[in-house]
């Protein structure tokens, strides 16, 4: 029996943990949605090393994680946002920069080619420090641990890779276009 259809079934089930993850941090309950959080971080994780390592990528998976990805951390920064626990630039900067990478998919895969899913070095870095911050962020106001400045210079980090990496994706994908690959 094969279990290629488990890194799918991981990265659906982080799409369903988002809505009690937000609800959780609407009403203040920080311990029980740092927990989800972590939990969802960790599919993100497995899933890949799942689907890499046993050979069970499939197109479907490779859009799949990273909107879930998507979803996952654009709620989690509006929510966090929105209750006032980061700043609003920071949130919209995240939310920008997924949004052009979004459109810009969405138009190379109806004006060139069907997208492939390979998210970049720096993609991956970016998403990796929104989680790291996300957990800390959730940490504080569950524990009162870490520092701000922790805080602080993570956000510094994340704004400095979502520029760059936004950049990149942008500079990439029209080069492709241009050549038509």
């Amino acid at each position: 029996m094969s279990l290629s259809w488990l890194p799918n079934a991981i990265s659906l089930m982080r799409i369903a943990l988002i809505a009690p993850i937000l609800v959780l941090i609407t009403t203040g309950d920080f311990p029980l949605a740092l927990l989800l959080f972590v939990v969802a971080s960790f599919s993100d994780g497995l899933d890949g090393y799942l689907a890499t390592r046993f050979d069970w990528r499939t197109r479907f998976g490779g859009l799949l994680d990273p909107a879930a990805d998507k979803l996952l951390m654009t709620g989690m920064f509006v929510t966090l946002a929105w209750i006032e626990l980061i700043p609003v630039w920071l949130a919209a900067a995240v939310i920008l920069r997924d949004v052009v990478i979004a459109g810009g998919a969405i138009a190379y895969n109806f004006i060139v080619k069907p997208v492939p899913a390979e998210p970049t070095r720096i993609s991956k870095l970016n998403t990796s420090l929104q989680m790291l911050f996300v957990l800390f962020v959730l940490s504080r106001a569950a524990f009162g641990w870490p520092e701000e400045i922790t805080i602080t210079i993570l956000g510094a980090a994340i704004l400095v890779t979502v520029v760059i990496s936004g950049v990149d994706y942008v500079l990439a994908w029209s080069q492709r276009a241009r050549k038509g690959e």
